[in-house]
């Protein structure tokens, strides 16, 4: 696994991907990940939706199903169905639910909020990667990522909430994360993505990094 706090490459997540557009606009742009949501929002597909759309990624990039609050058989039977590389839980889930999912032989991905009793560091939980999100997760609201404590935060994570193609740089630049997930900031209107966005949004990162692609297939 390469480091890439040295600020030569940068893990990009497209998330809330809907559309065949939207995946090959967020694969052409060079995203190493996109995102499925497979839990109740505006951006959701069903788990056979994911595996038509999955089919046309390329194998070095990772395809996430997003979840949030629903039952490890439920998780479990997306998963299977959808056939998503890697498992992300955007809710309140225990250390018991990636336990239970170990099995399934995918990264695990966990996605919080800062807040009092949270717990930052990555793989507290047994994840693979941890995400930091606004505390208004999937919003798009702009919030202070100064907040955050640097000293808590360290390995295979990805900062995320209000970030889009104007300020990806500044929070890069603000906290050295190994990753960035954007999707409300690349989009048109609420769940509808913008493929002018998603490029520009890749062309700020990698102009920041100093890199021709993103790190793709390494994680």
């Amino acid at each position: 696994m390469p480091n890439r706090r040295d600020g030569t490459t940068m893990f990009v997540k497209v998330c809330g991907l809907r559309t065949s557009e939207d995946v090959r606009a967020a694969v052409g742009a060079g995203a190493d990940a996109v995102g499925f949501v497979l839990t109740a929002s505006p951006r959701r597909v069903t788990p056979e939706q994911a595996r038509e759309l999955g089919e046309t990624v390329p194998a070095g990039v990772l395809t996430v199903g997003v979840f949030r609050g629903e039952p490890v058989e439920v998780v479990r039977a997306a998963v299977t169905t959808s056939g998503v590389r890697a498992v992300q839980l955007h809710g309140d889930e225990p250390a018991s639910h990636y336990s239970a999912l170990r099995d399934l032989g995918v990264p695990l991905i966990r996605a919080t909020s800062p807040g009092d009793g949270t717990d930052l560091r990555l793989g507290a939980l047994g994840e693979d990667l941890l995400l930091v999100d606004s505390p208004q997760p999937g919003s798009g609201a702009a919030w202070d990522w100064t907040t955050l404590d640097r000293a808590t935060l360290d390995g295979r994570w990805l900062l995320a909430g209000g970030l889009h193609p104007g300020n990806v740089a500044a929070a890069i630049d603000a906290l050295r994360p190994w990753g960035v997930d954007v999707s409300s900031g690349v989009e048109q209107r609420r769940g509808v993505k913008d493929a002018s966005l998603i490029q520009a949004f890749l062309d700020a990162v990698r102009a920041r990094v100093g890199q021709n692609r993103t790190g793709r297939g390494r994680l």
